[in-house]
């Protein structure tokens, strides 16, 4: 281009010039559309975390009511262990056997409340674990939302440096697919 008005560009120079001013509607859309799957993507990504997380969480809350159940069995065990010495105790020669014949009384008094603990820590052991293998099912149709969405977002990805248009709508039937298995994930279904 010189100064004084007059200008002489090569063809790569014209092409440029309307490629800028017509738009590129095919790679347009493709961008946009890309944009959209990666977000819906993030979201759904986001959730499969979230939910694996929370069975996690739950897994742990199993394990201590679990732990715990079981230290009411050895509670329950140890109370069973001194009732029989009591019991044995009654029998032997010498002893007072009404004496021994309370602490029976007592001991299996004691042991129907340790007994009654430990069954609930074990039922609550159940739902925690019940918890976490839903919400496992749940992370499972979330990431497998997502993994159906980045399959999308690489099909965008072929579509535009091929340029070809049956792709693109492949693009919009995988992406829709990920997208439907999201709300199945969502319904919990």
């Amino acid at each position: 281009m010189s100064g004084d008005g007059f200008h002489v560009h090569g063809p790569h120079d014209h092409a440029l010039e309307h490629a800028a001013h017509d738009g590129d509607d095919f790679s347009s859309k493709i961008a946009v559309t890309t944009a959209i799957l990666a977000t819906v993507g993030a979201l759904f990504g986001y959730l499969a975390g979230a939910t694996q997380n929370d069975a996690a969480m739950f897994k742990n809350n199993a394990a201590i009511k679990k732990t715990e159940a079981a230290n009411q069995w050895n509670y329950y065990q140890a109370k069973s262990n001194k009732q029989n010495l009591a019991e044995l105790a009654m029998t032997l020669p010498g002893t007072d056997p009404e004496k021994y014949k309370s602490e029976v009384v007592r001991y299996k008094t004691e042991k129907e409340g340790i007994k009654k603990d430990a069954e609930k820590l074990e039922a609550a052991s159940l739902d925690w674990d019940k918890k976490s293998d839903e919400s496992m099912h749940r992370h499972h149709r979330w990431a497998l939302a997502t993994t159906v969405e980045q399959v999308a977002i690489a099909l965008a990805a072929i579509a535009l440096l091929t340029r070809k248009k049956w792709l693109q709508f492949g693009v919009y039937g995988v992406a829709a697919a990920g997208i439907l298995l999201g709300v199945l994930a969502w319904l919990q279904l």
